[in-house]
This record gives C-alpha cells, sequence and structure tokens, in this order.
C-alpha cells in the first residue's frame, strides 16, 4: 500500500525529525510503501506589497532597540543552506519524500492511504491553512484517511467557529482517529463529535537499540557521561537550575543544540548540529534538563534520569499528558518555582515500571497503526 505521511515541514527540529522516521519506518516494517509528504524547497519572499509597512516595523522596531534584520528574507535564503546543512543531511538520508509544489497539486490515485501526525499537526498556527492537515483537498477521493498521534499542542482552543465545524466536518471522514495527549481525545469529542484514541508519539514506537544504531559513534561529547542540557529558550532561571543540579550531582553539563532560532546570532553559533549527535547526547549522559517535549520522550526511550521544565510558550499540556502516561509527573517543573533541586536528584526513577508502560503502550499503538492495512 503506497502510504502518505503528512506532517510538519522537516527542518531543524530534532523532534519533528525523528518522528516522522520513526512512523515512515514502522510503516515500512509492516509493508507500507511509505513517503513523507514534502513540498518544493522554494526562496523565502516578501509579497512586494507588504514590503512598506513590513520593512517600517522592522526600521522601527530596530530604533526602539530590538534588533532584527530589516532585509530579513536575504538573510534567511543566504544562511538556511548553512544552518540546515547537517539536519537536511539526515533527511536526505532517511527521509522517502513525496515532492510537490503545493498541497493542491496532489493527486487522487498518489496514494492508497494518508496518515496525518505526528506532532502539532493541528495546531492553526503552524500552517497557511490548517484544513490542510484535515485531508480537505482528498475530498471526494477513495482513500484510507488515518490520523496518528495528531496533536493540538495545547488544551486551549485555538480555532474560530467556522473553522470548528469545517474541521469537524471533515475529520469525520477520517477512517481511524487517534492523538498524542489525553487532552486531544476530550478536545475531539468535545469541538468535533470525533472518538479519538490515545497513542504514542511515533518515535516511541522504535526502542533506544534502534536510535542506538542511527547515532553510531558520532559526536562523542568532552562531557561523557555529564549532564546532558537541551534548553530551547533560555532564560536566567533555567540556568541557575542547570547549575544547581549538575553541582549537586557533581556532573559536567553539557549542551546539543546551538541557537539555531536566535537571528541575531552569529551564523557559525546557529548551525544545528546533527541528528545523530543530538541521540549521541542521550547515551552520553546520566542525567538530562530539557524544556523540550521531545528530550522528555527520549530521556524515557534511553532510560536517563531528567528534569523537564514546562515550556508554555510551546505548549504546556503535551508535557503533562505524556508523563503522566509514566506516572512521571514530579519531572515537570513549572518555571519560577522554587524546587527541591536535592529532592529531584536523588529521587530515582523506578524504569521497570516505566518500560512495563511503554511496552503496553507500545502494543496497543502498533495495533492502532496496524488497521491501515486492514
Amino acid at each position: 500500500m503506497k502510504t502518505g505521511i503528512l506532517t510538519l515541514p522537516l527542518h531543524t527540529n530534532y523532534g519533528g525529525i525523528l518522528q516522522a522516521y520513526a512512523l515512515q519506518t514502522v510503516l515500512e516494517r509492516m509493508g507500507h510503501d511509505a513517503y513523507v509528504i514534502s513540498l518544493a524547497d522554494k526562496p523565502l519572499r516578501l509579497p512586494v506589497w507588504r514590503m512598506p509597512v513590513k520593512y517600517a516595523r522592522r526600521l522601527l522596531r530596530n530604533l526602539k532597540g530590538h534588533p532584527y534584520p530589516i532585509f530579513y528574507e536575504r538573510k534567511f535564503n543566504r544562511e538556511k543552506p548553512i544552518v540546515r546543512q547537517h539536519t537536511d543531511k539526515f533527511i536526505r538520508r532517511y527521509i522517502k519524500p513525496a515532492v510537490y509544489e503545493g498541497y493542491g497539486s496532489i493527486r487522487e490515485g498518489d496514494f492508497d492511504a494518508i496518515v496525518v501526525g505526528s506532532d502539532q499537526v493541528w495546531r492553526p498556527q503552524y500552517f497557511d491553512d490548517i484544513r490542510t492537515a484535515y485531508l480537505d483537498f482528498t475530498s471526494g477521493w477513495k482513500i484510507r484517511r488515518m490520523a496518528y498521534a495528531a496533536s493540538f499542542g495545547t488544551d486551549r482552543w485555538e480555532y474560530g467557529r467556522l473553522l470548528t465545524a469545517q474541521c469537524a466536518r471533515l475529520l469525520k471522514r477520517f477512517d481511524y482517529v487517534s492523538v498524542r495527549e489525553d487532552s486531544g481525545v476530550d478536545l475531539c469529542r468535545e469541538r468535533f463529535g470525533v472518538e479519538a484514541e490515545h497513542v504514542l508519539d511515533p518515535t516511541m514506537l522504535l526502542h533506544a537499540d534502534d536510535y542506538a544504531l542511527l547515532a553510531g559513534s558520532c559526536g562523542m561529547h568532552d562531557g561523557k557521561r555529564g549532564m546532558m542540557c537541551y534548553i530551547l529558550d533560555d532564560t536566567p532561571w533555567k540556568a541557575a537550575l542547570t547549575a544547581s543540579v549538575a553541582e549537586s550531582l557533581n556532573l559536567q553539563p553539557f549542551r546539543v543544540n546551538s541557537r539555531v532560532e536566535d537571528i541575531n546570532a552569529p551564523l557559525a553559533e546557529r548551525v544545528q548540529p546533527p541528528v545523530e549527535q543530538w541521540l549521541r547526547g542521550f547515551i552520553d549522559s546520566r542525567f538530562v534538563i530539557t524544556d523540550s517535549f521531545h528530550a522528555c520522550v527520549f530521556s524515557i526511550i534511553f532510560n536517563k534520569p531528567f528534569i523537564a521544565v514546562a515550556n508554555r510558550g510551546r505548549g504546556v499540556s503535551r508535557f503533562r499528558s505524556l508523563l503522566s502516561m509514566f506516572g512521571l509527573e514530579s519531572r515537570l517543573l513549572d518555571e519560577e518555582a522554587s524546587p527541591d533541586v536535592q529532592a529531584l536528584v536523588s529521587g530515582g526513577i523506578q524504569w521497570d515500571e516505566v518500560n512495563g508502560r511503554l511496552s503496553r503502550y507500545r502494543d496497543m499503538s502498533m495495533d492502532f497503526l496496524a488497521r491501515l492495512g486492514h
């Protein structure tokens, strides 16, 4: 069965890349001919009619002391191949794409089935038109439709009334619907009138050994067996927490990410390290501190004790849902709290219990995904 995977665009986000890789890999192992639906790479351009207002706003922002490139699009296009050189290499090597000019270019007969997911595919801010993520372009087609571990990213409703009605109608055409968060089950029922199942993020369908093979010996860290720090949004509070935990554990902290999202940082500091090096970071660590959802996921996969800082800007419900599945709610901290660091680092995780739960959830999730071929 030729199966398309519709997910968020792949660029420098490790979790986004690896969830697509994992879903494609599992589908291939199930006998599908799986492709990740991708849009043709095009230069970023600002419409001519928007230029005067955009440039004026950027100039004003600079005058107020908030640096921002006035000709951002030129800078982005010039630096993109450099910033993404390592992650693009992984994508070219491991992701099998089906490339289109736009989602409207996909034709009936191109695929026997399309799987939407995973990641925050149902969060409106991540699509030009969120109806794409509900397969509006497949209207009238004879095709199997599945949502696998789709995420709204938040438990707050971000759709207007009309959009809610339109997406509800589209989702009712799906043959199978599953979501990544327990709050997503409630949102599907209450907002769309659709019963959804709660499944694992696709990365958790693979095993630690699968990822260790990917990592190989890439990027052995100087702080081997130290404390991995994967922080997306640096703050003084997180820096203080990191220093306190490192001192308490007597571990050397090491980072596995660049300043990729800081457009004002020197280019050399924005180059995102290889995916394999990110995976290696978990293998080389004895403890993990992160504000990333997928770093929590991989800490669980690799059985690494961790502390997660709730990242409100990127969606907290994802963290709570994940950690509650494994009885690890105590590992989540709200920023600006006053945690008992000694209690956190000395309180061990019962990995036998966690791994038992993971095995059961994995079996249930694989059973759900297998329905696509029935």
